[in-house]
């Protein structure tokens, strides 16, 4: 079974689901109220230059203005059109971020090419992710099926995904002899075996989209939207069809039949059949996407020898503990580490994806001895990673059996999509025991005590919880304290009230 693509239409937000051999490989979520808004292209104003940072903030009409840094000015704003390298490797899949062809040799210091107030043409090429804004870039790129578009630049670029030389460079014999002098295009990895009449139907529908951008940002105030990119459902169909997708399935009969619009129009010979689907589950359950999507979510994720591993996601970095578990293996000690740590390599690649996880990651292998094991574990890791879209890096197992690497962030990871920090435990994954806090309320009675010398009454608010626990943690201590300060206690349980909540109020 090859690849298929299951796409969920909701009022409220829409699914996308690739299927790798009936397994969820990767989720796209996006929801109606916060839709995607990297490829967007605005006509912005400059609002602040930071010399000492070499970047600057640009008002593109959102809640925060985007950041842009020196880099990431396109050289046409201070008269200078580059001429990078032909031979130059590129990521495709239309990441707008890692199409970034890199700054010119000499670049003048970013407040001598802008000033505050300046009205510039740039495109969002990263969503907000967590507590970091949009960032943007005058480096402006259109991405279409075979090709992504830099109409600034002149520069041809073939995803590293192809490669077989000689396609390599039949690509780029063939883009060089339809594209415009000084138009730079990224060869997508869909584009490996199409025809020159594909690639110069890619090449004019794009020309022809830039010249509506252009068009659209001379007439445009600052600041204002002048191109937004597409939503998920095409957006799909644009940068995850390719040859080994068998089958598009999607459960809204609106949206087929835009599918099967853009599928005729935008690709003209279309050989993958867009299906509706008409089953009396919901789709996702049908394909058992929401079981998947369920466990993405748990900490613990257990191999089929019995070994399992745990993710842990913080700000900073991911942490992912391989344990053997159940498994005691049949023959040495060696060996069972190395099928566990093997074993756990294939499901740590595949949650990776499922669960888009990005930045720096260390995963903790079992401790192996011999170096011969942790090259096989390390040779795995990277024969795994290959078919990921996202790039990766990674580092030889360290003499502790760690494995350092990153992972593109283009988006938030699927907890952060799904999921808030706990309100019980502030997103510590953790609560105070009852007895911890039933210590707490008791120097807490001390304080108010204190404050309140000629109060002949306390009244404690807690949960259900903690109240039970006072009755049988504090009973003697609060009788004590009754009998020694003349106090009255009186203790209130509330079921709205969480365990780590509380209130000691001294009464007249």
């Amino acid at each position: 079974m090859g690849t298929e693509i299951i796409i969920n239409v909701e009022p409220f937000e829409t699914r996308v689901a690739v299927l790798e051999n009936r397994s969820v490989s990767e989720i796209f979520i996006e929801r109606t109220t916060e839709r995607r808004m990297a490829g967007n292209i605005y006509r912005g104003r400059v609002t602040k230059v930071l010399p000492g940072m070499q970047v600057a903030f640009v008002d593109v009409g959102l809640e925060k203005s985007g950041f842009l840094h020196k880099n990431d000015i396109s050289p046409g704003e201070y008269g200078f059109v580059p001429e990078f390298g032909k031979s130059q490797e590129a990521e495709d899949d239309g990441d707008l971020e890692e199409n970034r062809v890199g700054e010119p040799r000499e670049t003048p210091p970013i407040e001598d090419i802008l000033k505050e107030r300046q009205e510039i043409m740039v495109q969002i090429i990263k969503d907000p992710i967590g507590t970091k804004g949009t960032r943007v870039s005058s480096f402006i790129t259109l991405p279409g099926r075979y090709l992504v578009f830099m109409p600034l630049v002149d520069h041809v670029g073939v995803s590293r995904r192809i490669e077989d030389p000689a396609e390599r460079e039949r690509l780029r014999a063939v883009l060089d002899k339809i594209r415009k002098p000084s138009r730079g295009f990224i060869i997508r990895t869909a584009a490996d075996g199409a025809s020159e009449e594909d690639l110069r139907r890619d090449v004019d529908f794009l020309e022809r989209m830039w010249g509506k951008v252009q068009a659209k940002n001379e007439r445009a105030k600052a600041p204002a939207l002048v191109h937004s990119d597409l939503d998920i459902v095409l957006r799909s169909l644009r940068d995850l069809l390719g040859k080994d997708v068998e089958r598009v399935i999607i459960d809204s009969e609106a949206d087929h039949q835009r599918c099967v619009e853009f599928i005729n129009n935008f690709m003209g010979d279309p050989k993958t059949p867009i299906e509706l689907y008409r089953g009396d589950q919901p789709i996702f359950e049908s394909y058992a996407v929401d079981i998947e999507i369920e466990r993405a979510l748990g900490k613990k994720v257990w191999l089929k020898s019995g070994g399992y591993i745990v993710i842990d996601q913080t700000e900073a970095l991911t942490t992912i503990d391989v344990n053997t578990g159940k498994f005691v293996g049949k023959k040495s000690q060696e060996e069972t580490i190395l099928k566990t740590n093997l074993e756990a390599v294939k499901e740590i690649v595949y949650q990776l994806r499922l669960r888009n996880i990005g930045g720096l990651i260390i995963i903790d292998f079992i401790d192996m001895e011999r170096e011969a094991s942790k090259e096989k574990v390390y040779l795995a890791l990277e024969q795994a990673l290959k078919p990921d879209r996202a790039r990766a890096t990674i580092l030889r197992v360290s003499e502790l059996g760690l494995v350092e690497m990153t992972r593109k962030r283009t988006r938030e990871s699927l907890v952060k999509t799904l999921c808030q920090p706990c309100p019980h435990c502030d997103g510590k994954g953790f609560v105070k025991s009852p007895k911890t806090v039933c210590h707490e309320i008791f120097r807490e009675i001390e304080r108010v005590v204190a404050k309140n010398p000629g109060a002949r009454e306390l009244q404690i608010i807690a949960s259900t919880r903690i109240a039970a626990a006072l009755y049988e943690e504090g009973n003697d201590y609060l009788e004590k304290l009754e009998g020694e300060r003349n106090f009255k206690f009186t203790i209130n349980a509330d079921d709205e009230v969480q365990d780590e909540d509380y209130e000691v109020v001294a009464l007249d």
